[in-house]
């Protein structure tokens, strides 16, 4: 027996051993994955610019369900053309279904596929409830302390304006593109891009365009992106979730009246299986995009995060189970459930027949809306509770995985450490639903990335309060267009 022990004792002194030399061999090569780019000066940015995005903010681009303001779309188009002279006069412009906008910036090389940058008009509501909580209104775009506030200067005419503010430079250097560059600024975005970016797509995919890669709103430069990683973050999206609502209801012949309840009720039904989706989350997987967001900014962590992430075999659950606990990383682990509208009962004293529940799906790639149903039935595992898609309600599957070595994932990358040259570059994915998904079409490649630099308490005035942009966050973003051009278009 005493030798058993002692041999045991030096199995697991020499297991030990050999984990621990992987795990410094790991991590002494797990070397960094930035490129080195040369320095450039930062461009010079006229101060016009800020005003020209304020004005811009003021016209209400609102987009409802199945309707909008058409007015304030027409004095948005009509405002570009008065500001933007030389776009005007040099580039081509297209209406689509009489708001959405396409530019095209004719190259040299026609020979060349061309790149497609997008933005959307739209923005969305502001309750009147909530307009006191603002330090300005939602719709004014005032210019106050460094900042320039309201609706649109996060979401997203902000790109829209960029990207022409760089077209304007350039065509003021006389600069003509190699290839030729193209704007789609969709109208509809916020309710799904039906009318708008879909179809743009359609238009190019009837006249046969393929894209060298597509540029859309997603990610941003992020600080303190995740623990023990020091440097910024600029986040590229190279795929986005899919997304559905799912209505779960519960039928009953009899109600009657609540001083003489069955066993069980409607609500009781429905409420169980809305708590058994709550408790029982779709796996947590660290792979596909998330994986690569991993394995470029592990390299830059410091120790002993930097040990923890070069050792995925031995470290991975817990990194998953870690990451669970936060909402924010967490969504980028899994697919994931968020009850939002319960309904059920007319009176106090009376037992209702039918209840409903919508459920909300953010979906991860590898898996599809019908999967996310398949999972809803087996977790709920209640004949009497049915599942569907609810009726009406926004659907799209989860992207396709954009290539991190190709031409597009290259150029952005070179852009991003020129114009952000303290921050590290990494792919990501999106966890919310962008107009590119509408462009795999026509574009093997599509990435989702806004120029910013913010910290994550920012990241809530999107479609939140007190939205707004600081002036040297949009003077990089207009230095980022600018330069992508000119690193895509050589």
């Amino acid at each position: 027996m005493k030798k058993l022990k002692r041999l045991l004792k030096r199995l697991f002194w020499l297991s030990l051993l050999v984990v621990v030399s992987i795990v410094v061999f790991n991590t002494s090569i797990y070397h960094s994955r930035q490129i080195s780019v040369e320095s450039i000066t930062p461009y010079a940015i006229p101060e016009a610019v800020m005003q020209r995005l304020s004005d811009v903010v003021q016209i209400t681009t609102v987009s409802y369900p199945g309707r909008i303001d058409t007015s304030a779309f027409r004095t948005f188009a009509s405002y570009l053309d008065s500001q933007y002279v030389l776009v005007d006069s040099f580039l081509e412009k297209e209406v689509i279904n009489d708001f959405s906008l396409v530019y095209k910036w004719p190259g040299k090389n026609p020979r060349l596929e061309p790149i497609l940058l997008i933005g959307h008009i739209d923005v969305v509501p502001v309750e009147r409830e909530s307009w006191s909580q603002w330090t300005h209104p939602p719709y004014s775009g005032e210019i106050s302390d460094g900042h320039v506030w309201g609706r649109g200067t996060l979401d997203d005419k902000v790109s829209i304006l960029g990207v022409l503010e760089a077209f304007e430079l350039l065509l003021a250097e006389g600069y003509q593109p190699e290839r030729t560059v193209y704007l789609a600024c969709g109208h509809d975005e916020e309710v799904g891009g039906q009318q708008g970016a879909k179809a743009i797509a359609r238009q190019f995919e009837q006249r046969k365009l393929n894209f060298a890669f597509v540029l859309d709103e997603g990610m941003i430069v992020l600080n303190d992106a995740l623990p023990g990683l020091p440097k910024p973050v600029a986040l590229i999206g190279t795929a986005e979730k899919g997304y559905t609502t799912l209505e779960l209801s519960v039928q009953m012949s009899d109600g009657g009246h609540s001083s003489m309840p069955p066993s069980e009720t409607t609500i009781g039904i429905l409420s169980r299986a809305v708590h058994n989706l709550e408790t029982h989350p779709f796996p947590a997987e660290i792979s596909g995009p998330t994986k690569e967001l991993f394995r470029y900014t592990g390299p830059e962590m410091t120790l002993p995060m930097k040990a923890v992430f070069a050792n995925l075999w031995l470290t991975e659950g817990l990194i998953r189970r870690q990451l669970s606990t936060n909402p924010t990383t967490n969504a980028v682990l899994r697919t994931t459930i968020a009850p939002t509208i319960i309904e059920g009962g007319l009176k106090e004293n009376v037992l209702p027949t039918s209840a409903r529940a919508t459920v909300n799906f953010r979906i991860a790639p590898g898996q599809t809306v019908n999967s996310v149903i398949e999972y809803v039935n087996e977790v709920v595992d209640d004949e009497r509770v049915s599942v569907q898609v609810k009726p009406g309600a926004f659907a799209s599957e989860p992207s396709k995985i954009s290539a991190t070595d190709a031409f597009g994932f290259k150029a952005l990358e070179q852009t991003a450490r020129e114009i952000f040259p303290e921050a590290i570059v990494a792919p990501s994915l999106v966890i919310v639903a962008t107009d590119s998904r509408h462009y795999e079409s026509v574009a093997q490649q599509v990435y989702r990335f806004m120029p910013v630099r913010i910290d994550k308490a920012d990241t809530k005035r999107i479609h939140g309060i007190d939205e707004r942009i600081s002036f040297e966050n949009y003077r990089s973003m207009i230095r980022f267009y600018r330069q992508l051009i000119l690193n895509s278009c050589k």
